[in-house]
């Protein structure tokens, strides 16, 4: 069993929900990932996100975009990012730990490193699960066989506009979990509409039979503990950098955690 699939199990058996946090790597301080890990994870969350930064991202609003082009200044890259999860691994040997990100990164690696480097790489030191948000589900059996092989899971976003047939698909080669983009737009964009999140969860369950978590607009306890209330897991990210942003290095993780808290408490409430 994944770390993925051990953490949900547990929490499904304790009848909680679980907290995902989404920060991008390198930012706001090129040396600060692994704290900040650590320090999320003191604030009760269950699997973190870790978002490799890219220059041209496709899903992320200003706030992550602004974040991963100040983490690729910083000189933060796909090696960069595996290096900060082998020193938070080397502390955290639970945590299960999402890489986020594109295609372009990871088969750049391939091709600098060898073929299958990033799979191998990353399983050594200590990735969970990946989710690229450009790689089809139809053309990913052998990536997903691949990172099974090394015990890494293939996560995959659906939306409000996705199919039944784009279900099935996804629950083909999906493994940990599915992460529902809860609105029709980019990260940190629009209103949560809990109403629509929770007439669509039926639905994507009838195909697909991992846990369920549901991430972009989720911005407070209060949003947070709705959804919640029908999702295995709240992803929460554009939010939490707004919050990172500002702080000088030394406060990055607490403010990280004293943002976390009362979403975590919502969620147990």
């Amino acid at each position: 069993m994944s770390r993925i699939a051990a953490t949900f199990a547990a929490l499904n058996a304790q009848g909680r929900r679980a907290l995902i946090p989404y920060v991008t790597a390198g930012f706001p301080y090129a040396d600060i990932t692994p704290a900040l890990m650590h320090g999320m994870v003191a604030a009760g969350a269950d699997i973190i996100e870790l978002g490799v930064p890219f220059s041209d991202p496709s899903a992320d609003g200003a706030v992550i975009q602004k974040a991963g082009e100040r983490a690729l200044a910083l000189g933060i890259g796909l090696a960069q990012v595996l290096a900060m999860v082998k020193v938070f691994r080397a502390k955290d040997k639970t945590t299960p730990v999402v890489l986020m990100g594109y295609a372009n990164p990871v088969e750049r690696y391939d091709q600098a490193h060898g073929a299958g480097a990033f799979v191998r790489d990353a399983a050594a030191a200590g990735v969970d699960g990946v989710l690229v948000v450009d790689y089809p589900p139809e053309e990913c059996a052998e990536f997903s066989a691949a990172l099974k092989a090394a015990g890494m899971d293939l996560i995959f976003l659906l939306a409000p506009t996705s199919t039944d047939e784009r279900m099935r698909q996804v629950a083909q080669v999906a493994r940990g979990y599915v992460y529902y983009v809860s609105l029709r737009g980019v990260t940190g964009s629009g209103a949560l509409d809990t109403a629509e999140v929770e007439s669509m969860l039926p639905r994507i369950r009838r195909h697909v039979h991992i846990p369920v978590g549901v991430g972009f607009g989720i911005r407070d306890a209060e949003t947070a503990r709705a959804i919640g209330q029908v999702a295995d897991a709240v992803v929460i990210g554009s939010r939490l950098i707004q919050q990172i942003e500002p702080q000088p290095h030394e406060r990055v993780a607490a403010a990280a955690a004293d943002f976390l808290r009362p979403i975590r408490a919502a969620l147990d409430a």
